[in-house]
């Protein structure tokens, strides 16, 4: 579709044939303000509401995020609402929620007790301010609440992954450490667009960029529509914001978008 043409003809294209249609959306940042603290994160109000309406409407629906299955099926209250469809792809595509099915990228499996390993390490030396996020099958360091740390973090960081044999991903104002296993937002989005006509993606960070490669592929079919959708922040990548399509303000912008999706 490529960046010249308005938003409003893809959402019409959307609204045409729903069943034929993917709505695939980051997490944090994009669905959930940014907080210090990132177990705090929740979803703007209004998005919950959106997701599960969106996903009983259109052909497929999905959260791609780099959390945890567990923390974004509470968030989006998939255990406390009517079962409407929506997908949960978590950390960055080592884990998915489709329905009842909850799966874990076999080769990452393999790693679990060098993550582990690694997360008792960094807590045991990680100088206060910086945080560490256990999240099952990898590990985060956060330096939000003390961004004069990033050196540390991002030094210990790459020295765990040179001993450890796990993979280094910066993030915004974090470093990941993750099992070594070739999947990231952009194959998860590829799969889930396969057999789709068009496709949007919204996404605020590096992690997304991926994502938006997915679509430049699916772009290249013929007939199909996609629409990669820069959620602007004060650290949004300059390389997101001039690839997107359309420029929306952080989750209320995210929100908008969504609701004009469901007319």
């Amino acid at each position: 579709m490529g960046a010249a043409t308005p938003g409003a003809a893809a959402v019409e294209a959307f609204r045409a044939a729903p069943g034929e249609a993917a709505v695939i959306t980051d997490f944090d940042g994009t669905l959930a303000p940014i907080v210090d603290d990132p177990v705090a994160a929740v979803a703007l109000p209004g998005v919950v509401d959106a997701m599960h309406q969106l996903a009983e409407c259109f052909g497929r629906v999905a959260v791609v995020s780099g959390r945890p299955v567990q923390f974004l099926r509470d968030r989006l209250e998939l255990d406390r609402r009517a079962p409407c469809g929506l997908i949960v792809s978590g950390l960055y595509g080592l884990e998915r929620l489709d329905g009842d099915d909850h799966s874990v990228h076999p080769e990452a499996l393999a790693w679990k007790a060098a993550v582990e390993e690694t997360a008792q390490r960094a807590e045991a030396a990680a100088p206060d301010g910086v945080g560490v996020e256990r999240k099952g099958l990898s590990v985060t360091l956060h330096v939000r609440n003390a961004p004069q740390l990033a050196q540390w973090a991002r030094s210990w960081a790459e020295a765990s992954a040179a001993d450890s044999g796990l993979a280094l991903h910066a993030g915004r104002m974090s470093w990941e450490l993750r099992p070594p296993v070739a999947v990231d937002k952009g194959t998860v989005v590829a799969d889930l667009v396969a057999d789709k006509q068009a496709a949007c993606f919204l996404g605020d960070d590096v992690g997304d960029l991926s994502a938006f490669d997915a679509l430049d592929r699916m772009d290249a079919r013929p007939g199909t529509v996609v629409l990669r959708v820069g959620v602007r922040s004060p650290e949004a990548p300059p390389e997101l914001i001039e690839r997107a399509d359309l420029l929306v303000d952080g989750p209320s912008g995210s929100l908008a978008f969504l609701r004009r999706l469901l007319g």
